[in-house]
């Protein structure tokens, strides 16, 4: 996420580079990985509850029944199916379908005794306002999307009583399943093309006043045991998913779009979450395809196809001089392309806590500016202070890591804390070649020690050796989150 989101109970949304250069030393050491699994660390003031969302507007054409639910042609013999329509949706993209999806909802949550499944049907599209589809229910919950499911188009058509930080988000439910080949479309142009976006800023020159809000478009707060498999999400406001003090999530080939070029459009966040797997999916969007903040451990990220997009990355952390723990992160076996950074670090100067536990194994990079970055002077202006406490990087892995790289900027590049430095990075078949020409820039490092396991091209000479000397006053002010 390239910018910071910060809110308290109307929730969440403002997360969202100096360096230097330095010699160092070629070493051959081995020293062992580690990680503590559960540092999750304190909660995060940016994951507040979400506010109610108003009462939906009637239907535009009462006394007009809406159309009888087609049949499912006994396709979920072993549920009871609650199709949309059947509660008065009518799903020709115009007419505010919220208060059918919130009666369906409500009916299912409160259907004991049997495996209940809430539908959208396909040939359809569905247009509903902000809303929260508030638990528990009973386990179980299936919400089959086949359809398309749409919000208001921009901000001029957004009620001014909805919430503008939030679409649909689901709120303390537990044991549910987001599944379906439909889509949400989000509808975004009309929100990225508003003149406080980062974009329009770097055009005007100037940042206009008053508030700069969009909508996340899929939020799961405070829920568990989630699986979101085969959906499609295209042209979100915002972030397209994001999950905030949830435990045990698993997102399987989901297809994410939108364009290069629209800002703040994280593919999936995860914030305070613990247990959460991506597995065989494409995202390609304007900001990072997935974002980590603090609070997070246990993520598993395989088979995701990443690009044009801002990379895969663990922060931004630290900002405000906050907290950050993050541990057990692992990315394997995925694609980076086209993007602007490939597997990154990054965070502000200022901040405490740390991040432990990270690997990156078996990633292709395709054509990518930064393909290994730790950057912990994350600054969005050019007049950010230099502070002494930062969020402690240690223990990343990075092993069979290959591909071309865009020629702008160097292929490896740790920028670490003056005063933390980063220790215990580990390097192993790492082959990165410039994806135009025949020179091979040299890697960037400032204040990172760790060890090269085998040869690397380019050749990692600026990585120090081994451990900075327990004499270094980076001893006193670092936090390990234990």
């Amino acid at each position: 996420m390239e910018f910071s989101t910060f809110a308290s109970l109307s929730f969440l949304l403002v997360t969202l580079s100096s360096m230097c250069n330095m010699e160092a030393r070629v070493h051959h050491h081995k020293h062992k990985h580690q990680a503590d699994h559960h540092s999750s660390g304190s909660i995060s003031y940016i994951s507040a509850p979400p506010t109610l969302s108003p009462e939906p507007s009637s239907s535009p054409n009462p006394g007009i029944a809406a159309p009888a639910p087609a049949p499912v042609d006994g396709a979920y013999p072993d549920r009871v199916v609650l199709d949309v329509r059947g509660f008065g949706a009518v799903g020709d993209g115009l007419t505010d379908d919220t208060n059918a999806f919130k009666m369906a909802w409500d009916a299912a949550c409160q259907k004991n005794g049997s495996a209940v499944m809430i539908l959208v049907p396909k040939g359809f599209t569905f247009m509903i306002q902000s809303t929260i589809f508030t638990g528990p229910c009973q386990p179980g919950l299936v919400f089959q999307v086949d359809g398309t499911i749409s919000p208001p188009d921009g901000p001029e058509a957004w009620p001014e009583k909805n919430s503008r930080r939030q679409w649909l988000v689901f709120y303390r439910v537990n044991d549910m399943s987001l599944v379906g080949g439909g889509a949400f479309d989000g509808r975004g142009h009309k929100w990225w093309d508003l003149p406080c976006k980062p974009h329009k800023v770097a055009i005007n020159g100037t940042k206009p006043h008053g508030p700069c809000d969009s909508p996340i478009a899929i939020r799961f707060f405070m829920s568990s045991n989630l699986s979101v498999e085969r959906i499609r999400v295209k042209d979100s406001p915002q972030f397209n998913f994001r999950f905030d003090n949830c435990k045990n999530v698993h997102i399987e080939s989901i297809h994410i779009t939108a364009p290069a070029l629209s800002p703040n459009t994280d593919g999936i966040h995860i914030e305070n979450s613990n247990g959460v797997g991506i597995y065989n999916s494409v995202i390609s969007n304007g900001d990072d395809c997935v974002s980590i903040g603090a609070g997070s451990y246990d993520v598993d990220i395989r088979n995701v196809t990443c690009g044009p997009s801002h990379g895969i990355s663990i922060g931004s952390l630290g900002n405000h001089n906050s907290r950050a723990c993050v541990s057990n992160i692992t990315v394997r076996d995925s694609m980076i392309r086209a993007s602007d950074n490939g597997v990154r670090i990054k965070t502000w100067q200022g901040g405490s806590g740390a991040v432990s536990g990270i690997t990156f194994s078996n990633i292709h990079m395709d054509t990518v500016r930064n393909p290994i970055i730790i950057d912990q002077f994350y600054c969005l202006t050019k007049d950010c202070d230099n502070q002494t406490s930062a969020v402690h990087v240690s223990d990343v892995v990075y092993e069979n890591i290959k591909g071309t790289y865009d020629v702008r900027s160097p292929p490896i590049h740790f920028g670490c804390s003056d005063t933390v430095p980063c220790t215990n990075l580990t390097l192993s078949d790492v082959e990165l070649l410039p994806a135009k020409g025949d020179v091979v820039a040299d890697p960037f490092c400032w204040n990172a020690y760790g060890d090269l396991e085998t040869l690397t091209i380019p050749p990692v000479s600026c990585l120090m050796e081994g451990a900075p000397a327990r004499s270094s006053p980076a001893a006193d002010v670092v936090d390990r989150c234990l």
